[in-house]
């Protein structure tokens, strides 16, 4: 059974701390290199590929006694926040785009650079604490996938926009206290639980 107030959680949170992130720079690089829905194909099935894990990874913590589980969770959402907020800016790294337009070239490029640039990603963690956390792995899985792709398809379409009128750092600050607000009420559960 899907929770859509579970999904809308899990949208918001994925959808912040990935904004940030490499990602929406990469889709921008190669979108505005290639054509757009080439690049967001290959991204978006990797971004599958990463929640995939993610939620298999989630639903193996959910094994552990439950005050345990919440505070590993709180403990993990306190490092993510952690991350954010204390993490060096990656701008300079440079994206080799494919030799030709085909979209099989386009799209694996686009998909090779996100498995491999997001593995262990905060994002991919988080995605595996809401799914212990919440025990809904549709629900998780379904709002990661979107805010992934949400995040991917304004990288590629519109990040330097975006980018004009958000301040990085306010979408960092907001995202890292979401965070801090979830590590907060798991760690509450673990000690009152």
């Amino acid at each position: 059974m899907i929770s859509f107030t579970i999904l809308a959680i899990t949208f918001g949170v994925v959808f912040l701390a990935e904004l940030p992130d490499k990602t929406a720079l990469a889709g921008l690089m190669l979108g505005t290199r290639y054509r757009a829905s080439y690049v967001f194909v290959g991204v978006a099935a990797a971004f599958a590929v990463h929640v995939a894990l993610a939620i298999a990874a989630g639903s193996v913590l959910t094994l552990i006694p439950h005050r345990l589980l919440q505070a590993i969770v709180g403990v993990l959402f306190l490092a993510g926040a952690a991350m954010l907020l204390f993490k060096k800016d990656d701008e300079d790294e440079e994206i080799k785009p494919p030799a030709d337009q085909s979209f099989w070239k386009v799209a694996g490029a686009g998909f090779t650079l996100i498995l491999v640039a997001e593995f262990g990603d905060l994002t991919q963690i988080m995605t595996a604490n809401l799914a212990a956390r919440y025990d809904s792995p549709v629900s998780v899985g379904i709002g990661a996938v979107l805010a992934l792709w949400a995040v991917a398809g304004l990288g590629i379409l519109g990040g330097r926009k975006l980018m004009k009128h958000v301040p990085l750092k306010l979408i960092t600050k907001v995202a890292a206290g979401l965070m801090l607000l979830l590590a907060g009420f798991s760690l509450y559960e673990a000690i009152a639980g």
